[in-house]
């Protein structure tokens, strides 16, 4: 297969509203597990990341949100189901080439601290160059809009070691960018980060969603900014889907009591708010 490509298939789903969706990836009929324990772990019979939009997958510690994430980024091999990019097997791809149409931020980056920030972000341009090529006028472009849209102009020229968390995470999130990839799957960009830093990385993956087109998967804890900064949510309780779509469908108060264990208040006007109020007594 090309890596050059354009891929025309799409495969259609409906929101709550019963309106035509097209889905960039899919996960079907899923089983995963570790290879360290026979359990499985996350049970998914479907699941859609619509085209073109920002979905995050959220629920407690343990729900299966990241094992998920590594199964729709060719990271984890499912024990039964396929994962399919606009249409495609993942498995039809060597690393490269899925390299040029996925890009993905883990939870576990190499520690790099010698390394400066704009050496990093050149790092994310390897899918589209062979082992002898050197730098060419459309890695440079591709590493500006990067840098410009992760906002780290002022840091291109510092070491990683020299970085706070957050500035860390926007130089990563800069080299996935830079990759130039239709998708984009994050595993919680925004843990461990201060408020400042959190919203940074969200509203930046909200402009490259809205400036370009990327589809987006992102995992978070916080359901109050999932729901401010998606336009879907997949709900996931002990290794399955609890519920999919708009979070002014998902969010309720039923979801929070069910799936979060804690007793709130959703508040749809002016804008979708989630107010918590107590822990509910473990069941």
């Amino acid at each position: 297969m090309s890596g050059n490509q354009r891929r025309t298939t799409r495969e259609r789903i409906t929101d709550g509203d019963g309106v035509a969706v097209e889905s960039a990836l899919v996960g079907d009929g899923l089983e995963l597990s570790y290879p360290t324990s026979d359990e499985t772990i996350v049970d998914c019979a479907r699941l859609d990341v619509p085209e073109e939009a920002v979905t995050a997958l959220v629920g407690p510690n343990g729900s299966g949100k990241s094992t998920l994430l590594k199964a729709l980024s060719n990271h984890l091999d499912p024990d039964a189901g396929t994962v399919r990019i606009h249409g495609d097997d993942l498995r039809n791809f060597d690393r490269k080439e899925l390299a040029r149409e996925l890009g993905v931020l883990s939870q576990e980056n190499d520690s790099l601290g010698s390394i400066t920030v704009e050496d990093l972000v050149y790092h994310g341009r390897y899918p589209h160059r062979s082992f002898f090529d050197g730098v060419d006028d459309e890695d440079h472009r591709a590493v500006e809009r990067a840098i410009e849209l992760a906002g780290i102009d002022g840091i291109r020229d510092a070491e990683l070691g020299q970085l706070s968390g957050g500035q860390k995470q926007l130089a990563w999130i800069a080299m996935v960018l830079a990759q130039d990839t239709d998708v984009l799957l994050l595993d919680e960009p925004t843990t461990f980060l201060d408020v400042h830093h959190q919203f940074r990385v969200l509203e930046t993956i909200r402009q490259l969603n809205e400036q370009k087109g990327v589809t987006v998967a992102v995992v978070l804890h916080d359901i109050a900014q999932a729901a401010r900064f998606a336009d879907y949510l997949v709900a996931m309780c002990d290794g399955e889907l609890y519920d999919w779509g708009p979070p002014e469908d998902v969010v309720t108060e039923q979801l929070l009591a069910d799936v979060f264990g804690v007793e709130a208040t959703v508040q749809y006007e002016p804008e979708l708010q989630v107010l918590p109020r107590r822990a509910l007594p473990d069941r």
